[in-house]
Formats: structure tokens, C-alpha cells, sequence
């Protein structure tokens, strides 16, 4: 038996002309740019957070009842649902109003101060609490509202 011969492969001719670009290197500048990109990214989320966080501070901060501004509390439990729907109620009405015409606050149950805020004034969570200036209590709205409805209740103890 003969041993056969490998043929060797045909030559193919390149017919497409177009080369492509040669791959682009990363030098310095463009590193430090992307790095000086990325470091603004960073510091503006942080910087919302920070707000965010800050904001949701102060929310709590049940001392600021009775200090020259009419205040609205709710009495909140963050896992029930009825109180997420009031809370978004709440603050869809509160946008007919300025920012430093009501005090809105949380008293989140979950907390000892929130608890003790319920305690003080016997009421059950899905609650708003409303203060005037002088943190004397005017009125509870107990259960789930639309907001025309909170918004009149608003602008009642406003007196407007």
C-alpha cells in the first residue's frame, strides 16, 4: 500500500480590500478622563442619597411639632400597605401647598418614638395627626384618603 501525500491547501486571494483599523490603545488622558467620569457619577449618587437620607431624618424628627408651623403626622408602619397608600396620598396633596406653609412628619411605629408618639395621642397607624403652630392638636384623619379630600382637611387647618 502507497502512502498518500497531503496536498497542500490552496491559496486563497484576499479580495476584500478595506484593512480594518487597528485597535486604539488606552493611553493616559483617556484612562484619567474615564476615571475623572466615573468619580463624578459616584459623588452625584452619593450626594442624592445624602439628601434622600437626610430628608427621611427629618421626616422623623417628631420635635419640630409646635415650632411656629402647622404640622401634619403620620402615625406609620412601613410594611403596611394602607400606609404606603396613605403616605402617597399625603404627598401628592401636600404639593398644593408651599414647602414652608405645613410640616409634614413621620412617627414610624417601628420606632420608639414613633411608638410613643401613637401612645401619647391613643391612635392606630394609618393615621394623620394634624397640629397647629403651637403643636396643639386639631384634628385626626384615621384610614385611607384621596388626596382632594386630605387637601381641603389641609387647607382647613391652614384657615384658608
Amino acid at each position: 500500500m502507497k502512502k498518500q501525500r497531503k496536498r497542500p491547501a490552496k491559496k486563497t486571494r484576499n479580495t476584500n480590500t478595506a484593512t480594518t483599523a487597528p485597535a486604539k490603545a488606552t493611553d493616559r488622558r483617556s484612562f484619567l478622563g474615564i476615571g475623572l467620569v466615573g468619580a463624578v457619577a459616584v459623588g452625584g449618587g452619593g450626594y442624592l442619597l445624602t439628601n434622600m437620607v437626610m430628608a427621611g431624618v427629618a421626616e422623623q424628627d417628631l420635635s419640630r411639632v409646635g415650632q411656629g408651623t402647622p404640622a401634619i403626622v403620620q402615625v406609620h408602619d412601613p410594611s403596611c400597605t394602607m400606609c404606603q397608600d396613605l403616605q402617597r396620598e399625603t404627598r401628592a396633596a401636600l404639593k398644593a401647598f408651599d414647602d414652608d406653609e405645613i410640616t409634614y412628619l413621620v412617627a414610624n411605629i417601628k420606632s420608639d418614638a414613633g411608638a410613643a408618639f401613637a401612645t401619647l395621642h391613643a391612635v392606630p397607624h394609618v393615621t394623620l395627626v394634624m397640629f397647629d403652630g403651637r403643636g396643639n392638636r386639631q384634628a385626626v384623619l384615621n384610614g385611607v384618603r384621596d388626596r382632594a379630600e386630605l387637601q381641603a382637611a389641609f387647607a382647613r387647618l391652614l384657615g384658608q
